[in-house]
C-alpha cells in the first residue's frame, strides 16, 4: 500500500471531544488505511478523562496498545512523537495528502492560521496547506471569539476545511455514540472513504424504491 497516496495524518490536540478522534481512528483502521497519528501530551490527559481508555506513558507502547485496540494490521499504525521532525508527515516530500485534526484546540488553530510550527502537529498541518494537500480541521469550542473565527477564515482562505463537530439530529440519535458517528461520518465523506455509519442526506432506506 503506497502510504502517501493513501495513508492519512490524524492529530488528536488537547480539546474537549476525544471520542470523536478515537472514533475517526477506529473507522480509518478499519477501512484499511495507513495512519500517521499525533496525539499531544494534552490530548493524552483529555482522553483519561473522557474515556475509559489509560494510554501507556511510552509512545511505542501506546502504539501497540491502540493497534491490538482497533485490529491495525502490522505496519498500518504509527503514533509519532511531537518532536519526531524526521516523521514523513514533517516533510512535503513524503507526507500524507491528507490530514485531519481532531479535536482541534484553538490554540492549534491559530499557531496553523499563523504558519508557525512549534511541534510535528503544527508542522504537520503547515506541510498539508503549503504542498495543497487536504487538510480537515474540527475545532472545538464555544463560543467562538472573533479571534477564533478569524483564525478559522485564514485557514479556510488557505485551503483547510473547517468541521465544527455539530452533529444533526435528523437521525434520531439514541446514544452519545450515534452523536459523535454522525459527525465522524461527515470527516469520512470529506476524504472520500466509503462509511455505513450515517446514510447522506437523501440515501437512506427510507429514499429506496
Amino acid at each position: 500500500m503506497n502510504i502517501r497516496d493513501d495513508g492519512i495524518t490524524l492529530a488528536l490536540t488537547g480539546a474537549s471531544g476525544a471520542q470523536y478522534g478515537l472514533r475517526l481512528l477506529a473507522c480509518l483502521l478499519a477501512a484499511g488505511r495507513p495512519v500517521h497519528l499525533l496525539i499531544s501530551d494534552p490530548a493524552r490527559v483529555v482522553i483519561g478523562m473522557e474515556t475509559e481508555e489509560s494510554l501507556p506513558g511510552r509512545n511505542r507502547d501506546a502504539e501497540r496498545y491502540l493497534a491490538q485496540r482497533y485490529g491495525a494490521a502490522d505496519g498500518q499504525l504509527r503514533l509519532l512523537g511531537q518532536n519526531e521532525w524526521t516523521a514523513a508527515c514533517a516533510s512535503g516530500s513524503g507526507a500524507p495528502r491528507r490530514m485531519v485534526i481532531c479535536p482541534c484546540t484553538t490554540g492549534t488553530l491559530a499557531a496553523l492560521a499563523a504558519g508557525t510550527s512549534n511541534n510535528l502537529i503544527e508542522r504537520a498541518g503547515d506541510v498539508a496547506l503549503k504542498e495543497r494537500g487536504q487538510l480537515i480541521v474540527v475545532p472545538r469550542e464555544m463560543p467562538f471569539s472573533t479571534l477564533h473565527l478569524e483564525n478559522m477564515l485564514r485557514l479556510s482562505q488557505a485551503g483547510a476545511v473547517i468541521m465544527p463537530p455539530s452533529p444533526g439530529f435528523y437521525h434520531h440519535p439514541q446514544r452519545v455514540e450515534d452523536l459523535v458517528d454522525f459527525v465522524v461520518a461527515r470527516i469520512l465523506d470529506h476524504l472520500d472513504i466509503p462509511q455505513e455509519l450515517m446514510p447522506r442526506w437523501g440515501h437512506g432506506p427510507e429514499n429506496a424504491t
